[in-house]
């Protein structure tokens, strides 16, 4: 009988997605992990990776971000092996399924009303003209549509434009609400897309799932205790290119240890600069950030999520730089690693990823040093397996 030859990290640091092994064996063949241990020494003819000194994570996943063709080949050079896009052309995504980078899934088309927030993505060009909704009595048959055409889950987008200076038609909150039981009806979970805490509260009311985004507008501390099961994408690198200095995409672009994996529109994309405001545009970056820790301190599930591809953001390597602000922000390490691990993997029903345990998908991210002791050194790749395969490159 043939048998399969293993791959074994050796003696390697392990944040399993919940807890950490100090020094432990982790044994992979045919692309799911078999055993993990401290006493499960390598046979003869294993593939033997040495981890004195290095960490094992599992793959890390983006819980937000907007995909076009080459972002998953970029994200997966990274670790990040499974991205959660959050609104596209439905086609393209189901084009872009079992690529040779990260694995994807996708909200496909967003529910907006008519005009509303996202439709300048069809008047740029960057999405053809998509359908939209007006009234309760629309919800279902939008939401059937939704997940016919290939939808993993539903995204509602709740903007104003106050916070950009951009003002845009709303969604009533009834309409809302009849989007997320639709949803919920099909087993599906909905996202929504709320920057002021308004918004939140409206999307939290309409029972959904996740907020896309922390609001940004203003501080709101009893917001917290508010959200239930309501799980958080704080997507703050983005927040700070929108609305901060913008200097967070220009420091990623010139690290030595990202650089050399961008492609040429990532770079543009981190360089570009300030995102251009309307005038009365509302926002309180600082106030975003504390609410973040705020949430922490509340128990809220926190989800981390790059918002790729935006202006100051490249896939893969902002959601590193997510990762290093949600510590800045109050978070531990460990909390952060699980944000873009187990956490994602639970909300969004992942069950065969997002922890290193037997039987698992072998997608994993082997770093130098210790992340759990300092975040920086997540891009410090030492290796990236998509199902047990190593990463080119990598």
């Amino acid at each position: 009988m043939h048998v399969s030859k293993r791959l074994v990290f050796r003696n390697v640091r392990v944040f399993t997605g919940d807890t950490t092994l100090r020094s432990a064996n982790v044994a992979v063949s045919g692309g799911v992990i078999l055993s993990l241990g401290e006493d499960l020494p390598p046979a003869p003819g294993d593939e033997v990776i040495e981890g004195r000194g290095r960490t094992l994570l599992p793959g890390l996943i983006d819980a937000h971000a907007h995909v076009f063709p080459g972002d998953l080949e970029q994200a997966a050079l990274f670790g990040v092996t499974t991205v959660l896009d959050m609104m596209s052309d439905p086609v393209q995504a189901n084009a872009l399924r079992g690529s040779a980078g990260a694995d994807l899934r996708t909200a496909g088309t967003a529910a907006t009303v008519p005009g509303g927030y996202g439709w300048y993505l069809v008047d740029m060009g960057l999405l053809p003209p998509f359908p939209t909704v007006v009234s309760p009595d629309e919800a279902d048959a939008f939401v059937a549509s939704r997940f016919a055409e290939g939808s993993d889950y539903l995204k509602i987008l709740l903007d104003d434009g106050s916070t950009t200076g951009m003002p845009t038609p709303s969604m009533a909150a009834e309409t809302a609400g009849a989007l997320v039981s639709a949803a919920h009806d099909r087993g599906k979970i909905a996202i929504a897309h709320a920057l002021t805490a308004e918004t939140a509260r409206q999307a939290v009311r309409a029972g959904a799932d996740v907020l896309g985004h922390v609001f940004v507008d203003r501080p709101d501390p009893s917001a917290a205790h508010e959200l239930g099961e309501t799980a958080v994408v704080p997507t703050l690198a983005v927040l700070g290119e929108l609305f901060g200095p913008g200097t967070g995409g220009k420091a990623l672009a010139a690290d030595p240890r990202v650089s050399p994996y961008l492609t040429e529109g990532s770079r543009r994309m981190l360089t570009m600069g300030p995102y251009p405001l309307g005038e009365g545009a509302r926002h309180d970056l600082t106030a975003a950030t504390r609410t973040v820790a705020e949430f922490r301190d509340a128990g809220v599930t926190l989800l981390a999520g790059s918002d790729a591809s935006n202006v100051g953001t490249a896939h893969g390597a902002t959601l590193h730089r997510e990762l290093s602000l949600l510590v800045a922000a109050g978070l531990t390490p460990r909390e952060a690693l699980t944000a873009a691990t187990s956490a994602p993997a639970d909300r969004f029903a992942l069950h065969d990823r997002g922890r290193i345990a037997p039987g698992l998908r072998a997608d994993l991210l082997l770093v130098d040093g210790d992340p759990l002791a300092n975040i920086d050194a997540t891009l410090d790749i030492a290796g990236v397996w998509l199902g047990g395969r190593r990463l080119p490159g990598r």
